[in-house]
């Protein structure tokens, strides 16, 4: 089974067993179909009982988790869900399948890696390097003209002054 993580549980929330989650994920919304995660290195199943949201983090209540002394163990955990279960919309992409991509022109030329995705809220940049040189791509089909998860590659068309020429 291969896994994706979806958060990193990061506080108490009360005192009945409720946690807060900082969402991996573009769409927290996402949380609202979740009946189950897996918890940890270990990848524990684990079935949820509620979610709610507060600001841009998740409360999450496990079941049979009831007070603050059992969610104790479950802080700074990550949770992850099997990537079959992911319902990732057609021509979209998990972050982690575009982090190290190589981008390249539509000439060939190669730019650089993907070493981050900044989200902005209206579309994510991703950061390219190349050596010392960084530039920001807008994630719009008017620049990504192809992702080609199979071949590692991105093809972009770039216009003047988007990529940092030395």
């Amino acid at each position: 089974m291969e896994y994706i993580q979806i958060g990193k549980i990061s506080s108490i929330h009360g005192v009945k067993g409720e946690l807060k989650v900082i969402p991996l994920t573009d769409d927290i919304r996402r949380y609202d179909d979740l009946k189950e995660v897996y918890i940890g290195i270990d990848k524990n199943l684990i079935e949820i009982e509620k979610v709610s949201y507060l600001k841009n983090q998740i409360i999450i209540k496990f079941k049979d988790i009831d007070n603050i002394s059992d969610a104790e163990k479950y802080l700074n955990n990550f949770l992850w869900i099997d990537i079959e279960n992911a319902n990732k919309p057609k021509d979209a992409y998990f972050l982690f399948e575009i982090i190290g991509l190589e981008v390249y022109d539509l000439e060939d030329n190669y730019i650089g890696k993907v070493r981050d995705i900044i989200q902005t809220g209206r579309n994510d940049l991703y950061l390219v390097k190349n050596y010392e040189k960084e530039s920001l791509i807008p994630a719009v089909s008017q620049f990504i003209k192809e992702i080609d998860l199979d071949n590692k590659r991105i093809i972009i068309d770039p216009i003047e002054g988007l990529i940092d020429e030395d």
